[in-house]
């Protein structure tokens, strides 16, 4: 510090050394904090904007994108029946009517349930591939992916096409072409009817692979 300097520090009080002080240490302190606050604002709208775009890709990857290839069925009822009691269906398979008390877990199955039973499970708003047993067994690894959630595939000879896809009152059904099966039509039918059942279950959403 130049001697001009120190005379000129040396002639002011030094209650007003001290004030001046003062007001140096809130000016810092206040900076420090606005930069403070800056930095929590940014980190959160950060955090906000990858929620949102997040939730957009989410609600963007469960949105049909091809055309609606399925029939409503009319709805027959939703009674309990004994075990070993055959229903009635107006659909094949079967996508409301009379059924067993109790669902089957949903799975993947390589064998065939009874018909009455997964009614039960299309009320509680899952959805039910059915697969031919003639099929190959990479075209039934492929179905076998969906199943989970709200999604259960069984095996089951008396369909009359090589997949059938059914929700409660909602049926598509297709054959296999050339080997090869159409996914993006069975993620569509799940994204459009799965939890739609009139005895809804919180169960987590079937994924769309």
């Amino acid at each position: 510090m130049s001697d001009q300097n120190t005379e000129k520090l040396n002639n002011v009080p030094y209650e007003e050394r001290q004030r001046q002080k003062k007001v140096v240490r809130e000016a810092e302190i206040s900076s420090g904090r606005r930069k403070r606050v800056f930095k929590k604002i940014s980190y959160w709208l950060i955090g906000l904007a990858i929620v949102i775009g997040g939730g957009w890709l989410i609600v963007r990857a469960g949105t049909p994108k091809g055309q609606d290839y399925s029939q409503a069925i009319s709805i027959l009822g939703r009674n309990h029946v004994s075990d070993g009691m055959v229903g009635s269906y107006n659909s094949n398979p079967p996508t409301s009517g009379d059924h067993y008390a109790v669902a089957a877990p949903a799975r993947f199955y390589d064998r065939e349930l009874p018909d009455e039973q997964l009614v039960h499970n299309l009320e509680h708003g899952h959805v039910w591939i059915t697969y031919k047993p003639d099929l190959s067994s990479e075209v039934i690894d492929i179905l076998k992916d969906f199943a989970g959630g709200n999604i259960i595939v069984t095996l089951r000879s008396k369909n009359d096409t090589d997949i059938a896809l059914a929700a409660w009152g909602r049926l598509d059904k297709f054959n296999v072409e050339a080997g090869s099966i159409d996914q993006q039509r069975i993620k569509d039918f799940i994204s459009r009817y799965q939890n739609l059942g009139p005895e809804r279950i919180n169960a987590p959403r079937g994924h769309s692979r």
